[in-house]
């Protein structure tokens, strides 16, 4: 069965670090666009970053560049979302996705993205 599912999430305070990670089950992990995404509640899911396995390109949102890093493990099929000073407005509930097989990544439509997880929360504290 093909599923992702996400841990690492906890409290933590403003201006610390918090890593989060995602086991892949059920997929061929070398060639496959990866992405984490954020949601608060009456807020559309944002994307948050993504990375395709096979050539290690990755792309940003603009409001965690320089803080938040994404990585692979494709031995372990695992993704990671490394988070650095955090601030209150990164609170959010995050979640995995994988994206449908095309050889790349398409940006952050949510359509293009087939497997969700069920989403680990991070509350920042100030």
């Amino acid at each position: 069965q093909v599923r992702v599912e996400e841990s690492g999430g906890g409290s933590v305070q403003a201006g610390g670090s918090l890593r989060l990670s995602c086991a892949a089950f059920g997929y061929t992990f070398s060639r496959i666009c990866m992405a984490w995404f954020r949601q608060v509640p009456g807020k559309e899911r944002e994307g948050v970053a993504h990375i395709y396995t096979g050539s290690g390109g990755v792309t940003y949102a603009d409001s965690v560049k320089g803080r938040f890093t994404i990585s692979q493990d494709s031995a372990k099929k695992s993704l990671y979302l490394k988070m650095n000073n955090l601030k209150p407005n990164a609170t959010a509930t995050y979640y995995c996705a994988a994206h449908r097989p095309s050889g790349a990544c398409y940006g952050f439509s949510h359509p293009n993205y087939d497997h969700w997880g069920p989403g680990t929360q991070v509350p920042v504290s100030s």
